[in-house]
Formats: structure tokens, C-alpha cells, sequence
């Protein structure tokens, strides 16, 4: 599904001389390329970036720094994966968990307004396999009912929303906080885990900054109750590098994209991802929906091929286990349920041939010609 080892080939020496200069330098928590990163993603972003240890930290920090209570209420797609409801019930918290958009698979501000009681504080809109949720509706509802955001970004890195008075944003940066993940399958991956959480409230990134780091605003001196999550000094290295090619990785996913479409699209028992006018899609996943229940067969003869292919997700939330003591279903979730069981993703990354997507596409075409 990601060829790593391929694209670290094309960066192999840049890599390499970053990795042995923290080594030799023996800076490994906290060293210079943390706060180099932190500053070069602020600046793509154009807003405040804390880096932690991991993706599930930056949304659990996120929430405790709203000040989120045990047994508030926070909205989040049925169509997500784990981690999302995962700090919200670590927290204490109660998901809410609300049905999505059948062709964008992301939440909607339809499906949130039936969701909100008096103990709702927040929202968490998933920006799922890269392009963003249908954003100013939701951020006009969430302000007028003083509800808190926090975009869930890590599938949507460099992904651009375009408001109605023509201003753009990047993902992660129009709400109260977005968070993301530098989990190496990622559109901006490390080599082991990463995350960061962004705001473009000030005093509200120096508050994140303190709880990232034991709730401490000096040594030995602790205003809140913290965690300790750090991104390493080796990833920040390498996402320093890798941080510079993003564009062209979001650029190649979306040119691979475009092949799968062109040469897709007339199967009649094959959706594409519909692509929504106001963002654009940076292509963590290529998802496709396979119609008259054919995916799982479908999947079989791609994988006697020797190819991958993924399903994201299997298991609505509201069905894992887990979940269902603590969470809420807000109406009927009868779209994820149906995505479950129809969803297939192909192999889509920064190393993709053209004889490969063709082989991909080749091996497709004949399970439906047969």
C-alpha cells in the first residue's frame, strides 16, 4: 500500500546526514531539529505547531486543553478509525457518534445538529483519506452554540479548504485545534511516531505546550495536570526533510488518482471517490465503494494477483466493543454501515509507476470482465 522504501531512496543521502548529526550531537529529547520542524510546519501552516509523541497524545492534549469535563458529550463520525473515540473515552468523556456523507464518507453539519444536547462541548469533524470535511457550516453552528472544534487531521496534511468569501485554509488550522499523525504510512510520515497539534490561538498553544510536557510552565513547577509526549529528535530530523517534498507527495498521490479515475469509472460496479469543490484532496487512500456486495471477492482477486489492497474501515464504532458501554448513537448510522461493508481501498503513494497502476487496473478491469 506505501512504498517507504522507495521514497527514502530518493532522499536517501539528505536522511542519512540528518539522522548521524543528531547521533553524533547525542541531542535525542528535545534537540534543535524539534523546534526547526515545529517553526518550518508553522510556516506552511500558518499557524502555532506543538509536536508530540503520536497522533492519539495530540488529541487527548487537545482535550484537556479545552478543559473538557468527565461526561461531556463530544461529536465524532461513526466512519472513523479507533483513535478518535479512543482519548474521549480515556478522558471520561461520552462520543457521540454521528452517520457521514455517502460519497464523501466525511461528517456533516445535518448529522451534527441532531446530535447536540446540553452536554455537548465539542465537535471532532474527521477529515478522512484527504480532503476535508464541509468545514464553515459547521464552524458557523459550532460558534453560535459555543461548541469547541477539533479537526482530526492526520489523512489530511497539506489538504486545502476554500471558504465561501474565497479564503483558504490548510486542514487542521480552521478550528479551535487540529491534530495530526507522523505514523510512517502518512502523507507526511517519520519513521517511527509523530504527531503535533496546531492552533492559531496563542495563549491557547502555550497551554498545549505545558500539558505536552507534564502540565510543567518551568522545572519542577506544574500548573496543570500533563502528560509527557515528546516527538524524538530523530523524527523531527527527518520530517525536517520530508517536510520539504510535501507538495510533491501530495502532488503525486493526487496525478495517481486521477489514472485510477479515468480508467475506473466506466465499471459500472465501481464508485470513485467523489471529490467535493471545496477542498482539495491530497489522497492519504484511494477508497472506492464496490457495489451488489462484490468487495470482499473483489479483494480476493486483487490479492491473487500479489497485490494489497485495505479495507478502511470494517467495523462501524458503534459496534466495537469498547465503544458501545460508553458511547452514544446520535439517529440511525445506516450509511457507515453500508460503507463497512462495501469500502476498498488500492495502493496510492509517492512511488506509484505507471506499470504498476496498470497492473492494479488491469487486474480490476478483468474481474468484472470475466
Amino acid at each position: 500500500m506505501v512504498d517507504l522504501k522507495g521514497q527514502y531512496k530518493k532522499i536517501q543521502n539528505e536522511i542519512d546526514q540528518a539522522v548521524l548529526k543528531v547521533i553524533r550531537e547525542a541531542n535525542f529529547i528535545n534537540g534543535p531539529e524539534v523546534g526547526e520542524f515545529a517553526n518550518g510546519l508553522s510556516a506552511y501552516l500558518h499557524a502555532h505547531v506543538i509536536p508530540c509523541a503520536n497522533g492519539t497524545d495530540a488529541l487527548q492534549i487537545a482535550m484537556m486543553a479545552l478543559d473538557l469535563k468527565p461526561g461531556d458529550e463530544v461529536i465524532v463520525p461513526a466512519f472513523t478509525y479507533v483513535a478518535t473515540a479512543e482519548v474521549i473515552g480515556l478522558l471520561q468523556l461520552v462520543p457521540v457518534m454521528v452517520d457521514v456523507d455517502p460519497q464523501s464518507f466525511n461528517m456533516t453539519l445535518a448529522n451534527i445538529e441532531k446530535a447536540v444536547t446540553a452536554k455537548t462541548k465539542a465537535i471532532v469533524p474527521v477529515h478522512l483519506f484527504g480532503q476535508c470535511v464541509d468545514m464553515e457550516p459547521i464552524l458557523a453552528f459550532a460558534k453560535a452554540k459555543g461548541l469547541y472544534v477539533i479537526e482530526d487531521t492526520a489523512q489530511a496534511i497539506g489538504a486545502e479548504y476554500t471558504f465561501s468569501d474565497g479564503r483558504k485554509m490548510k486542514a487542521g488550522t480552521m478550528g479551535d485545534v487540529g491534530c495530526t499523525s507522523f505514523f510512517p504510512s502518512k502523507n507526511l510520515g517519520c519513521y517511527g511516531d509523530g504527531g503535533a497539534i496546531y492552533t492559531t490561538n496563542e495563549e491557547l498553544a502555550i497551554r498545549i505546550k505545558v500539558i505536552a510536557n507534564h502540565g510543567q510552565v518551568k522545572k519542577y513547577v506544574h500548573k496543570y495536570i500533563g502528560v509527557n509526549s515528546r516527538l524524538d529528535t530523530l523524527q523531527a530530523a527527518i520530517l525536517n526533510i520530508k517536510l520539504k517534498h510535501l507538495d510533491e507527495y501530495c502532488s503525486a498521490r493526487a496525478t495517481a488518482a486521477d489514472k485510477y479515475d479515468a480508467l475506473l469509472k466506466d465499471l459500472a460496479g465501481l464508485e470513485t471517490p467523489k471529490r467535493v469543490p471545496n477542498s482539495t484532496h491530497v489522497f492519504h487512500q484511494y477508497t472506492m465503494l464496490v457495489k451488489d456486495g462484490k468487495r470482499d471477492a473483489l479483494k480476493a482477486h486483487i490479492e491473487a494477483a500479489g497485490i494489497p489492497a485495505m479495507i478502511y474501515y470494517p467495523i462501524p464504532l458503534n459496534e466495537q466493543e469498547a465503544y458501545k458501554a460508553i458511547g452514544k448513537i446520535s439517529g440511525s448510522v445506516t450509511v457507515t454501515e453500508e460503507l463497512c461493508k462495501n469500502v476498498l481501498s488500492l495502493p496510492i503513494h509517492t512511488e506509484l509507476t505507471d506499470a504498476e497502476q496498470e497492473l492494479i487496473i488491469g487486474t480490476i478491469r478483468s474481474f468484472y470482465n470475466n
